[in-house]
């Protein structure tokens, strides 16, 4: 159960950014079609009919719900490291992967910015404090992914996801997604340094 925080509803908050993330996520499916359409080919080809991934992760509340993304894996066994294709380390790269939640944007899900969806069993580690993420709902970027994406270290990116809460406003909104694409164009941070992916969050240290 997520507990009670405090944080500043703002105008925009309450009014503005569903109907944001509506016209948003529109405008950016239409531009993406051709995208959508050879990612999901190039995904059949290189690693067989299951084009999707899906996995449950936390949303606004704790309250679970099926993440889809494009399929960067290979199936069968082995690490994570193992299994990532050169065709799935450029999708991550670029963030194709993530294209799909567009979808989940128009339905209501997810927003085009907030704390990234995470899995579910992490609720329970959280301190307080880090627990404010879920007060939201889960963004196709957020602020930590402005500053590093997946290289930001546990800690730091729960206090910026934390931070992003505490005052939502448009203009906060825009700049996030301005400097998320600029990490995008660089190709930064797609995985946490050591890992192929992402680290498992086993709580504060």
């Amino acid at each position: 159960m997520l507990e009670r925080t405090a944080y500043q509803r703002t105008a925009y908050q309450r009014w503005g950014k569903r109907g944001f993330d509506i016209a948003g996520a529109a405008l950016l499916l239409l531009a993406a079609l051709p995208l959508l359409l050879a990612t999901a080919l190039a995904v059949r080809l290189a690693l067989g009919p299951r084009i999707l991934f899906r996995q449950w992760r936390a949303g606004q509340g704790g309250v679970p719900f099926r993440l889809v993304k494009f399929r960067s894996m290979r199936e069968g066994p082995g690490s994570d490291a193992e299994r990532l294709e050169p065709l799935g380390r450029a999708l991550r790269a670029t963030a194709l992967d993530e294209l799909p939640q567009l979808f989940q944007v128009l339905g209501g899900r997810m927003s085009l910015v907030g704390p990234r969806p995470l899995l579910p069993e992490y609720g329970a580690r959280y301190t307080p404090r880090q627990a404010m993420r879920l007060a939201v709902r889960p963004g196709l970027c957020g602020l930590a992914q402005s500053k590093g994406r997946n290289g930001v270290p546990w800690e730091a990116r729960l206090e910026w996801d934390a931070r992003y809460v505490e005052r939502i406003t448009l203009a906060g909104d825009l700049r996030i997604l301005r400097d998320c694409a600029r990490m995008l164009w660089r190709g930064e941070g797609a995985s946490m340094p050591g890992h192929a992916t992402m680290a498992r969050f086993d709580g504060p240290p």
